[in-house]
């Protein structure tokens, strides 16, 4: 579900990323249109602002992809400084939820009001109001603002300072016209540097944003050029992500000694006595009590009985460039991608080969999508069986374990697509296609669903129903409610579930938006919003579904514990689970696991499934999922006993992957998040 890299996060993280817009205090009215292509060139979106006549902005911004997303209309009008005087938002949000945001500054008197916060503040010289919901115009202004300081530092408003550089210059040509832009890089927002295309004039706004593999935004009439602005802009980020690597990785040389770990036997799911365990190029070399071995080692961790655990796995991933920081600063090691655009992923995985990018190791699954006006358009996208038989072949020759089938494939070919990937020993997962149920494609031969609303739509379904919708989120949310979880129908699902050993990956943390309401701390990051930049804190309220008052509230919120029960029951019943996120990286994943442990099972089960199973199902077990001589040398130092509260899962003191140590106090000082836990480092041996 690739477009939840931009969409499931929010808006708002859409607004940043495409921000775009006009900038400065022209006095003729003036218009401009920009154009969102996704996968494969497809419009998806436009935006037209327009300066008027008077100096005001007003912007209409609409982008459907996925069959959602945000329509917003925006008005304001820029101070002397060029940041907002007024600024007022008004429409509905990727997933349907009402945005009304308004913005004044009188003097030194700045307010604010928006669905989920509102606030006041006394403000001495130029400062940029940052908008929650806002349309991507905010980047323009942002971009205009910035130019004028000459400490080239912008405060915004509630909090945090804006700063930018250049990092490359192009030229392109617009209807036959040659002009120049720049590459800038944007810090202060959000964990990781926005990078963006803007023009090189003394009032610069935005020329293109692109999403590398999924989105070019890019002024109407230039799109000639975005694939070169996108391959100039790969190398760029690629020359800073190589530089991030070199500084947060620490090579070990020779062998490694891990003394007094209690080892995490993944296979049993029991926390075992203190142990040593030596590693060297990037294996497990033994594991041994601790303090009976004999083994020699150039270097040495003091474990002081803290817990070793094995890599984890996040099951879900749809993988970025700038995603493996916060990854393994979670102590995920492997992450199963579940759709990308097949030459970006393809980059990304020469990359980690190569160790230039700091990254778990990635296990591609094969995207293929059928041709609909709702297609998600990453991997491939098909219209027949003949088209669906040479995906799976490039994605079996490109060594690919298995494919994802997404909402808009045919359904008259489906088994016969699930027979011929099978054929090729590749495993089939994927959503449950429009006008199907799910237990219509357990019975096609799927091996896996994806999605927790995936299953329950099973119940709420006919084969008139068009889940590529926001159907498929609002039915859940309304109807599971009143499902009885003991009936003939839901028993009978689970045990077909169970006794075909369908595996589900439910990623319970992504779907907790279906119950959050506006102004409330996102639950994927409630118990740490404390660790994090007071921008995400922020962004982190905003809700996505429409909840227009407390009934409904409370009925989406007992809908939600009847999906995490479904789970729990599932589980006991016999069906395999497997841990993915699909949505922030690296703490989410640390929720799901948390959901797990509501849903009933043992904090040691739910590591189990973050473990073992993962590498079990992503065919990876010989090489990792526990710690055991001759795998790779994928382990997590816990300080704290996570087998006991799911929750110290979060205090991560030290990740080795393969040959290199990483401190995820380090990394999240770095990407501006407040450490979990104090390092254990990798010293010499006496």
């Amino acid at each position: 579900m690739k477009s939840n890299v931009v969409t499931l996060k929010s808006s708002a993280a859409l607004a940043g990323l495409l921000a775009v817009g006009m900038a400065g205090n022209a006095l003729a009215a003036e218009t401009l249109r920009y154009v969102a292509l996704v996968d494969g060139g497809k419009q998806a979106g436009q935006q037209v602002v327009t300066v008027r006549d008077d100096g005001s902005t007003a912007v209409d911004f609409i982008f459907k992809d996925n069959g959602r997303g945000p329509e917003l209309k925006e008005e304001y009008r820029l101070a002397a400084d060029g940041t907002y005087q007024t600024y007022r938002v008004q429409g509905t949000s990727t997933f349907g939820a009402k945005v009304d945001e308004s913005f004044t500054r009188d003097g030194t008197q700045a307010q604010w009001r928006s669905t989920s916060d509102d606030g006041r503040q006394s403000v001495d010289g130029t400062a940029l109001y940052s908008p929650l919901g806002g349309t991507p115009a905010s980047f323009s202004v942002a971009l205009n603002a910035l130019a004028q300081r000459p400490d080239g530092k912008l405060s915004l408003i509630p909090s945090g300072t804006l700063t930018s550089r250049k990092v490359d210059q192009a030229e392109v040509q617009c209807g036959g016209a040659k002009r120049q832009v720049q590459l800038v890089a944007v810090t202060g927002v959000g964990l990781t540097p926005t990078f963006a295309w803007a023009t090189t004039d003394a009032n610069p706004r935005l020329f293109a944003y692109i999403y590398p593999g999924y989105l070019q935004l890019i002024e109407d009439g230039c799109q000639a050029d975005a694939n070169a602005l996108e391959a100039r802009q790969k190398v760029a980020e690629g020359e800073a992500l190589v530089d991030l690597a070199k500084r947060l990785g620490h090579r070990l040389e020779g062998a490694t000694l891990i003394r007094n770990a209690r080892v995490f036997d993944s296979e049993k799911a029991t926390l075992g006595p203190a142990s040593d365990v030596l590693v060297q190029g990037g294996r497990i070399v033994s594991v041994a009590p601790a303090g009976k071995g004999k083994a020699k080692a150039d270097n040495v961790v003091d474990a002081g009985g803290k817990v070793l655990l094995p890599g984890l796995f996040d099951m879900h991933g749809h993988m970025g460039r700038w995603d493996g920081g916060l990854d393994l600063a979670a102590g995920v090691t492997t992450v199963r991608d579940m759709g990308n655009d097949n030459a970006t992923l393809q980059q990304m995985l020469q990359e980690i080969q190569s160790g230039t990018l700091m990254s778990p190791d990635i296990v591609p699954a094969g995207f293929i999508e059928g041709e609909s006006k709702f297609s998600a358009r990453n991997g491939f996208v098909i219209k027949d069986l003949d088209e669906a038989k040479k995906a799976v072949d490039w994605y079996a020759e490109h060594g690919y374990p298995q494919i994802k089938i997404y909402n808009s494939f045919p359904k008259d070919v489906l088994k016969d697509t699930v027979a011929y990937a099978h054929a090729k020993g590749l495993r089939v997962s994927g959503h449950v296609p429009a006008f199907l149920r799910a237990q219509d494609v357990v019975d096609s031969g799927f091996d896996e669903i994806q999605h927790i609303n995936q299953l329950m739509l099973n119940f709420f379904v006919d084969d008139k129903t068009d889940t590529r919708t926001l159907a498929r989120f609002y039915l859940v949310a309304d109807r599971t409610d009143a499902l009885d979880l003991d009936s003939k129908p839901v028993q009978d699902f689970i045990q077909s579930l169970a006794s075909k050993q369908i595996v589900i990956d439910p990623t319970l943390a992504t779907f907790e938006f279906l119950h959050q309401r506006a102004g409330e701390m996102s639950p994927i990051v409630a118990d740490v919003a404390d660790h994090l930049p007071p921008d995400i804190q922020r962004g982190r309220r905003v809700a996505e579904m429409n909840i227009p008052d407390d009934a409904t509230a409370a009925k989406y919120n007992r809908s939600y514990s009847k999906m995490v029960d479904f789970v729990g029951r599932a589980y006991r019943a016999g069906v395999p689970i497997v841990a993915g996120t699909d949505e922030m990286v690296g703490f989410t994943l640390q929720r799901e696991l948390e959901l797990y442990v509501k849903a009933g099972l043992t904090p040691s089960q739910a590591l189990q499934i973050a473990t073992w199973n993962g590498a079990k199902y992503s065919r990876t077990l010989d090489q990792r999922g526990s710690v055991s001589p001759g795998k790779r040398s994928d382990l997590v130092l816990i300080d704290g006993d996570p087998t006991r509260n799911i929750g110290d899962i979060r205090k991560v003191a030290l990740v080795i992957k393969g040959d290199t140590a990483y401190y995820p106090s380090e990394i999240h000082e770095a990407l501006g998040v407040k450490p979990f836990a104090l390092p254990v480092k990798v010293g010499k041996a006496n």
